[in-house]
């Protein structure tokens, strides 16, 4: 009897949990991020790893709602998978939960704290953590725990306070988990081998700054 009535609690609380309504603030934000259907822009990158010692370059964007972001380029651009993904799409793609973890100061910014639990196994992330900015209406951070490329923690910065897409971007992500072709990172990139074999924790940072062309909002 115990044990049918520890069943019965499981339960409950599971099917609670899976059906506890979607935070208001996080859709609002995503209706707001879904109104973008294009912008083009020139993108400068800047890579910190220490054991890569690469120019900084420059490539072309062109971002078209529904379909895959293009990057123009003449020479090898590093950029982890999530690198510009700066809409909310690929973390509520699939039914999901939120839970709130309240309020907590990021980077300068006091920030609601969510969770974003996928429930279908289909998705490519475990869990995930964002950083609303409540008082400009954005996203301000996010970190993604995926299952196969490790966490990715980005960081954007704003140049207005009505935009919504940022001029800055820092990604920090995990170089193990990172497929990078070594032998074709591109012209004046050197690499320092022994330092790469001999360092216990492989860690990257990419800085990327964002100079909009054109951007089109939904109805205009």
């Amino acid at each position: 009897m115990r044990l049918i009535l520890y069943i019965g609690l499981f339960f409950l609380s599971v099917t609670s949990c899976f059906s506890q309504p979607i935070d208001k603030e996080l859709l609002a934000l995503k209706q707001r991020m879904d109104s973008v259907t294009y912008f083009n822009a020139t993108l400068n990158l800047k890579v910190d790893i220490s054991f890569i010692n690469m120019p900084n370059k420059q490539a072309k964007i062109t971002y078209t709602k529904g379909k895959r972001m293009k990057i123009d380029t003449d020479d090898f651009v590093l950029l982890p998978k999530r690198g510009l993904d700066f809409s909310l799409n690929s973390l509520t793609e699939y039914p999901y939960i939120t839970v709130d973890r309240g309020k907590e100061v990021k980077n300068g910014k006091l920030c609601k704290v969510l969770n974003i639990i996928p429930i279908d196994p289909k998705a490519d992330f475990s869990i995930a953590t964002v950083w609303l900015d409540q008082k400009s209406k954005r996203l301000h951070a996010t970190e993604i725990n995926t299952k196969k490329d490790g966490a990715y923690q980005m960081l954007m910065e704003y140049q207005k306070n009505k935009d919504i897409l940022p001029e800055k971007v820092a990604i920090s992500f995990e170089i193990e988990k990172l497929k990078i072709p070594i032998n074709f990172l591109g012209k004046g990139t050197t690499i320092d081998k022994k330092k790469m074999k001999t360092e216990a924790t492989k860690k990257g940072k990419i800085y990327l700054q964002l100079m909009y062309a054109t951007i089109k909002m939904q109805g205009n």
